[in-house]
Formats: structure tokens, C-alpha cells, sequence
């Protein structure tokens, strides 16, 4: 099921590939070790063309074809979850998302965002169900998002939150 994305409209949209093409262009853009070492450069392509038209759900399909058999993880070889590609689809789509819903309020003079569960779960984390109807600075959030994954206002709460953000 896709991630119920309130904001995610052409305006939106527009936004989201601003941020994603300031990523292409310094080189910043986050390349996941899930994804094998020599279809790293179809990544940008799929996900450029999520962000234009498309969702996480249609970004998680495109990818599964990419993604490794095995990760490594603390130096051993890991066999790789049959969810990785729908865990990359809907973190990385949510970040730009949430990017996008920043830069759009910022830009328009919207000083907060508010934190919502875009994914339905069957036990939400309590540190996820806390984050709901939490206001946040939409600069300060943007700013993070820029350059983490894991932001310190926890919005994301890291990858398959479910958490998001909206417009107040």
C-alpha cells in the first residue's frame, strides 16, 4: 500500500525534483548499499521519474530488480529482506516528499509543517505515534533532511516510520 502523501500534488512535485536536482548536482544524492554496485546509476533515473509522476509503491517496483542479494553487515554477509526495495522506495520517496512540503511552505512564508503517520501500521512505535500533530519548523526540518537521514527532530524516526510531514 502506498504512503498517503496529503501534499503531494504538481506544486509539490515541483519542489521535490528542485531538491532532488540540487542533490544530482552536488553529488550528494544518498545511494543506498541495498542497491548492486552496477545498477547504482539506474537509481537517479527511477527515482526522478517517481518524484515527476509516479509514488513510492511504483519506485519499490521499479527498484526490486536492483536491489543486491546480500548486504554486508558487521563485516558478515547478510541474506537481503524481500522488503528492502519497498523500505528504500518508501524512506527515500518520504524524504523528498517531506523536502518538497518544506521548501514549499518556506516558500510561501509557512514557517511550521505538521508531523502525520503516512503509513498505516498494526503496532505504531510509541516514538512514532508521539511525533502526530507535532509542528515543526519547516526550515529547520528542510535543513535537516538536506543532510540526514535520520533528522533530530526524529521526523523521519528513521527508515519505515510512517511518519511525514503536511501543511498546517
Amino acid at each position: 500500500m502506498s504512503l498517503l502523501l496529503i501534499n503531494l500534488d504538481t506544486t509539490t512535485r515541483r519542489f521535490m525534483l528542485a531538491e532532488f536536482e540540487s542533490d544530482i548536482k552536488s553529488g550528494s544524492l544518498y545511494m543506498s548499499n541495498r542497491l548492486t554496485p552496477t545498477d547504482k546509476t539506474i537509481y537517479p533515473i527511477l527515482l526522478h521519474e517517481a518524484i515527476e509522476q509516479h509514488d513510492d509503491l511504483w519506485l519499490a517496483a521499479a527498484l526490486a530488480p536492483y536491489i543486491a542479494d546480500h548486504e554486508m553487515r558487521s563485516g558478515k554477509s547478510i541474506k537481503m529482506s524481500k522488503t528492502a526495495a519497498t523500505m528504500l522506495a518508501e524512506s527515500e520517496f518520504n524524504r523528498f516528499y517531506m523536502r518538497g512540503v518544506c521548501y514549499r511552505a518556506s516558500s510561501v512564508g509557512i514557517q511550521n509543517v505538521v508531523a502525520y503517520r503516512a503509513k498505516e501500521v498494526a503496532k505504531p512505535r510509541a516514538f512514532s505515534q508521539a511525533k502526530r500533530g507535532q509542528r515543526v519548523e519547516s526550515e529547520k526540518l528542510l535543513a535537516e533532511l538536506r543532510h540526514k537521514i535520520v533528522p533530530t527532530t526524529g521526523i523521519p524516526a528513521g527508515p519505515n516510520s510512517g511518519i511525514s510531514v503536511r501543511l498546517p
